[in-house]
Parts: structure tokens; C-alpha cells; sequence
């Protein structure tokens, strides 16, 4: 058995669960909707503010994807209870970052100001010019978000200019030196 996969999970007050037809689930809560279609072979229950999974046998990638659906549905729990959000530092002179509408203006370095299209279920800041905070009820859509802007300029390692998570550490490496 799944140790994970056979934990239920909780729903907190205020998120509501259903089945959507015939292998589907919906999340419910303060910070919006998300769904989430499974594999027919498994069997998913809402008993008591609980969501229970439970899988078809004990086959290697049954057992697998028992832990998976379970993950993913407590993500999907989190994310429409309390939101998820990842923070991104922008380094190096006259490098900023600001929203205007619905795109994020990057100015990087390049000839022409990088424009992002923010998609929608996710909300970008910019408390600083140099600070960008993603958040959103997806996780996975936050977390490709924050990685398509941080490949716009990832951080390079001589003088460390660049976007990159906050807190991130990027090594250093010396220049060349003139003997």
C-alpha cells in the first residue's frame, strides 16, 4: 500500500470538493476553481470533509499514481484554502521589472523591453522594481510562470546579473586575470 495514497485528504472550511462526471474532481474555495481529470481505474470518495483515494491493485505504477492523484489533489486543496506564490529578484544596473495591465514589462539589458503576457489565474506584483511576486491557486502554473521569467535572463555567474528566485545562491566564478 501507498502510505501516502491511503491518507485522505482534508478539506478545510470553506473549500468544497465534487465529482465532475465520470473521472473528475473539483476544488472549491475563497481563491477560485480548480479541477482535475484521474485515470478511470482508480476510485475517488468525498465522505465527511475528506477525499479518499483509492487505487484498482498493487501494481508498481498503480501504486505510483495512487501517491501522485493524492499529491495533487492536496495541492489543489492549498492552493484554492490559501494560494501559492513565488518571488523573483531582478539584478543588475538598469535592470527592472514593472506591470502594466495585463503584461509584465522586463527591462534586461536588451535592445527592446521584454513584454510578458500574464496568463490568466495568476497575479504578478511588483512591490520594487527589481522584486516580482507570482501567485496563483495552481502551483504548477505559478511554478512555470516564475521559470518562463527567469529564462527570459537566468543568472549568470561572473557578475551575477540576471533573474532569479529569491534567496537563490549562484556561484561565483573569478574573471580571467592578465599575467
Amino acid at each position: 500500500m501507498s502510505r501516502l495514497g491511503k491518507k485522505p485528504v482534508d478539506l478545510p472550511s470553506g473549500v468544497k470538493a465534487s465529482l465532475a462526471g465520470e473521472n473528475a474532481i473539483r476544488i472549491e474555495g475563497p481563491k477560485g476553481k480548480l479541477e482535475y481529470s484521474y485515470d478511470k481505474k482508480f476510485k475517488v470518495e468525498i465522505k465527511d470533509n475528506k477525499v479518499f483515494i483509492n487505487r484498482p491493485s498493487d501494481e508498481r505504477e498503480d501504486r505510483s499514481r495512487h501517491g501522485l492523484m493524492r499529491s495533487l489533489i492536496s495541492n489543489m486543496v492549498t492552493g484554492v484554502s490559501t494560494g501559492y506564490s513565488k518571488e523573483l529578484e531582478v539584478r543588475g544596473v538598469g535592470f527592472k521589472a514593472q506591470v502594466q495591465g495585463n503584461k509584465l514589462a522586463l527591462n534586461l539589458g536588451y535592445s527592446h523591453v521584454i513584454n510578458y503576457i500574464i496568463p490568466s489565474g495568476i497575479t504578478i506584483e511588483t512591490p520594487k522594481p527589481t522584486q516580482i511576486k507570482v501567485s496563483g491557486s495552481d502551483k504548477a502554473k505559478v511554478g512555470e510562470v516564475a521559470a518562463e521569467i527567469r529564462e527570459f535572463y537566468p543568472p549568470e555567474p561572473y557578475k551575477g546579473k540576471g533573474v532569479r528566485y529569491a534567496g537563490e545562491f549562484v556561484r561565483h566564478k573569478a574573471g580571467k586575470t592578465v599575467a
